[in-house]
């Protein structure tokens, strides 16, 4: 059996070219939501990292488990985008699903920020009150 070889490569390339072309349209078709997730993410790391160094030192797994977690939310968010491009009526599915992991990675972020001391616990009721306003006023 003989293999042609500019055929398998031209083959690879065009693969390659194609899946390239289709990962770089989605993402900078929807470069907010990427950027939105990864800030998130970071922010909130950085305040942990802060915070985790007044309390028990640095610790190099809690800061690598700050890029996995950026990494596999990032992959999620692809999964979801492509599952949107590929079925029509589906284009609210990636805010049903990724809006409230960031609203929690946000809650996380300030709280982390207080415990690592950038805001001062005051602020932080401050903050936290104007959001249940139905709840009446800390006492």
């Amino acid at each position: 059996m003989k293999v042609n070889i500019p055929f398998l490569c031209a083959a690879t390339t065009s693969t390659m070219t194609f899946l390239g072309t289709y990962f770089l349209e989605l993402t900078m078709g929807n470069v907010e939501q990427y950027l939105a997730l990864i800030a998130v993410v970071f922010i909130d790391g950085f305040f942990g990292i802060a915070a985790g160094i007044k309390r028990e030192g640095f610790q190099t797994r809690k800061a690598v488990r700050v890029l996995q977690r950026a990494v596999g939310w990032s992959a999620f968010l692809t999964v979801l985008l492509m599952v949107e491009r590929g079925f029509s009526g589906t284009a609210w599915l990636s805010e049903t699903v990724i809006i409230p992991f960031i609203v929690l990675q946000l809650i996380s972020a300030l709280k982390n920020a207080s415990m690592a001391g950038f805001i001062k616990a005051e602020e932080l009721n401050k903050i936290l009150d104007r959001i249940d306003n139905h709840k009446g006023i800390r006492k």
